[in-house]
């Protein structure tokens, strides 16, 4: 209850009590009512129907929840006389940020609007960050370079090309190993057939070997 009342809630126990026809009701509403008083006597205003509930369920009185069944209306009954005695409870004081405790030390009324602002914007973009982050999906391409996706399949395949998988270094060895120059140092050439042959005309490398090479590098 809101308001206040100058009824003291031992007439609203003595009310309860003489219409109480079990002896264990009375005891519990006589240990409701002294667990109120101790509550109002430790200065406290807060008397509502849960925190007394769990006040007296820890008192061994009561299970909390119980004081919303239909049959425990005579308790609430006694806290509500017990709350509207007390008053309403006090506002809770409002919490100022850090920030604004820092800015209130600030003498000089320019300087102190100017960080104001300043603190504002911050703020401001940090909300903005916030927003961002929780709207952002970071998606990271596993794929190897070079690596294509073909649509062939009903599912999306990456196909890697083999001179993709080539590093420049390996890339440079294989070009240099079926250049004219480079064999022709060395005494041997390229045969019709792709093979590499010495001078004497032996076989070194397979027919075939030079065209592989260059189709690896797709040349």
């Amino acid at each position: 209850m809101s308001s206040t009342t100058d009824i003291h809630p031992n007439a609203v126990l003595e009310s309860l009590l003489a219409k109480a026809e079990r002896s264990n009701r009375r005891a519990n509403l006589t240990k409701m009512h002294e667990l109120c008083r101790k509550q109002h006597e430790a200065g406290s205003r807060d008397f509502s129907v849960p925190s007394i509930g769990r006040l007296a369920e820890a008192e061994g009185i009561m299970k909390g929840r119980a004081l919303y069944n239909a049959q425990s209306a005579d308790y609430r009954a006694l806290i509500e006389a017990w709350a509207a005695y007390a008053g309403p409870a006090a506002p809770k004081p409002i919490k100022t940020q850090a920030s604004h405790d820092y800015l209130m030390r600030i003498e000089d009324p320019a300087i102190r609007s100017i960080m104001q602002a300043i603190v504002a914007e911050r703020d401001k973009l940090k909300a903005q960050l916030n927003t961002l982050k929780a709207h952002t999906h970071v998606t990271v391409d596993r794929r190897p370079l070079g690596a294509t996706v073909s649509s062939a399949a009903r599912v999306p395949v990456a196909v890697v090309e083999l001179v993709a998988q080539l590093t420049p270094t390996e890339r440079e060895a294989l070009q240099k190993a079926v250049s004219a120059d480079y064999l022709d140092e060395r005494g041997l050439k390229e045969g019709s057939h792709g093979e590499i042959v010495n001078e004497r005309g032996r076989t070194m490398f397979e027919v075939g070997f030079a065209r592989a090479i260059r189709k690896v590098l797709g040349s």
